[in-house]
């Protein structure tokens, strides 16, 4: 057998997370809060059809959809991403600021393939988002964890490990964090943005789901205090238009996105022409700012249906979050219970989340006892009864 490459085994332990995480999203008998997959009702099946039934013809956008393209991504939809998603946050960016990537995962590796060795230091959340750290360990970075509370990130715990370990990148989901649900508070995103600047480190944000605010109020970007260029704001299609599209979007210094040029001809050349010029026209045609209402209205209810569901349902001694707004809220639960052994049983009777322990980087044996649960792809109805069939479960091991 060939030997494979050393990043392979660098990235194992948070791979095999990331396989069962999409395991249980493709069982249709499985109540699955697991995935972070977006309602099938919000998905724009009949507006995609009408837009590629007039779009895709020789005299129309056809051709542009299937030729090859520029590697930073078409001009209008760079443009709706400036009107749309940037300005109302007071990002005043340029299109010569803005690439169009391959999801939002895609900006992670770009990003790294810039700016990571083996060996570099990256802060994340504890917890953090698992498929992030599958990215940042196979490019053999030793992932660093900060401590959160309720508001977040703990700015004292992040500036004492930047000085312990001299990063060369931070990497934070500010906004209805994955997977805690926790919003950072405005205080500190300037402290953030500061500090990385002070320090002359790389602060990547993540926001794929701050559009998806249900209470609360609205807060800047970290971006929106970068004064140094410092901060790369990054984020995604995927749960306000369709994460089949693979679409997302990284705006950050022109210096920083003219070597994301270099990397991306160097990786696939360009964006898919065919997914941009509809979510172009999706934007263009005024359908973005409808289906996100819809979108709202149906996550505010399965929200709150699944926090009345674990209040009724999981043990007493319980602890959740209570999000704003994204698709996920963190549970943990009281005593001795191991989720990760747990799952065995809650899968049996069809019933899925993911185990807490595989979001905290660098085995700091932190989560044992917790979840994360998403609501955003399970009715109401499989709320209820998956949180009964979970609930009996837990209570059965107490």
């Amino acid at each position: 057998m060939i030997e494979f490459a050393d990043r392979i085994n660098s990235m194992s332990k948070s791979a095999a997370v990331v396989r069962k995480l999409f395991g249980s999203m493709t069982d249709p008998e499985m109540i699955s809060f697991g995935g972070g997959a977006p309602a099938k009702e919000v998905l724009p099946v009949e507006k995609v059809n009408e837009i590629a039934s007039e779009v895709f013809t020789r005299d129309g956008r056809g051709v542009e959809a299937l030729q090859y393209g520029p590697p930073v991504g078409i001009t209008d939809l760079r443009e709706a991403v400036i009107e749309h998603l940037l300005a109302p946050k007071n990002l005043n960016a340029s299109t010569e600021e803005v690439m169009i990537v391959a999801g939002g995962l895609e900006t992670m590796n770009l990003i790294c393939e810039l700016f990571i060795n083996p060996g570099d230091v990256i802060l994340v959340e504890s917890p953090t988002f698992v498929h992030c750290v599958e990215i940042f360990e196979m490019f053999q970075a030793k992932c660093v964890g900060v401590m959160m509370d309720e508001d977040g990130m703990v700015i004292e715990d992040l500036e004492r490990k930047i000085i312990e370990y001299k990063p060369k990148m931070l990497y934070t989901i500010p906004t209805f964090q994955n997977p805690t649900g926790k919003t950072l508070s405005t205080e500190r995103r300037r402290a953030v943005a500061e500090l990385g600047s002070k320090y002359d480190i790389l602060v990547l944000e993540d926001d794929p789901y701050r559009e998806l605010r249900y209470s609360g109020e609205d807060l800047p970007p970290i971006k929106a205090f970068d004064r140094t260029g410092n901060t790369v704001y990054a984020n995604s299609f995927s749960k306000i238009f369709s994460p089949g599209s693979r679409l997302g979007f990284v705006y950050a210094s022109k210096e920083i996105i003219d070597k994301l040029f270099d990397a991306k001809t160097a990786t696939n050349s360009q964006t898919s022409g065919i997914a941009q010029v509809i979510c172009a026209e999706f934007f263009k045609r005024g359908y973005f700012e409808e289906n996100l209402a819809l979108a709202k209205e149906i996550y505010r209810e399965r929200r709150d249906a699944l926090i009345a569901c674990i209040d009724k349902y999981l043990p007493e001694g319980t602890k959740r979050v209570f999000p704003d707004g994204g698709l996920f809220t963190w549970v943990e639960l009281p005593g001795e219970i191991n989720t990760t052994e747990l799952l065995e049983e809650a899968v049996k009777n069809k019933v899925a989340y993911v185990a807490g322990e595989g979001f905290f980087a660098g085995g700091e044996g932190l989560g044992k006892n917790c979840m994360r649960m998403s609501f955003g792809n399970v009715t109401p109805e499989q709320i209820e009864e998956g949180m009964k069939r979970l609930g009996k479960l837990i209570n059965s091991k107490l």
